[in-house]
């Protein structure tokens, strides 16, 4: 079963999406197998990642950005603006997609993770996700 969900996202950070996922597994009949989330762009990524504290994200987001910052000289790719190369960079580093198992209908996250959407362009965007369970 493939299914297919847009996210809006404010700009730049760490949006969850687990209970979208969650929802479509629900809507199957899944009992035990594989859930693939993928995204179909290259400037976000996606990650499973702390879902408790939100001083997690800001961290993780704080130190991507100094790994891999705006305006190097280096790059050439600047077309969409400062943040477009290294929108790129932040999601060849993190994934653009995630294998995870069902168990007894359930995603097999641990207590503390969930699935987020890492919008690494500064503007808002719509993104395309799908997910694939088998």
């Amino acid at each position: 079963m493939i299914k297919k969900f847009a996210v809006r996202t404010r700009g730049q950070g760490l949006h969850e999406i687990t209970d979208l996922v969650v929802r479509i597994i629900q809507e199957s009949d899944l009992d035990e197998g594989i859930c693939t989330v993928f995204i179909r762009h290259t400037s976000a990524s996606l990650t499973i990642q702390e879902n408790a504290d939100p001083s997690a994200k800001a961290d993780l987001e704080a130190w991507l950005n100094r790994l891999v910052p705006e305006n190097d000289r280096l790059y050439t790719h600047t077309f969409e603006g400062p943040d477009d190369m290294p929108s790129h960079i932040k999601s060849i580093l993190t994934n653009v997609s995630l294998s995870i198992p069902v168990l007894d209908g359930q995603l097999a996250l641990g207590t503390w993770q969930g699935i987020y959407l890492w919008e690494h362009r500064t503007s808002a965007h719509t993104r395309e996700i799908v997910v694939h369970l088998g």
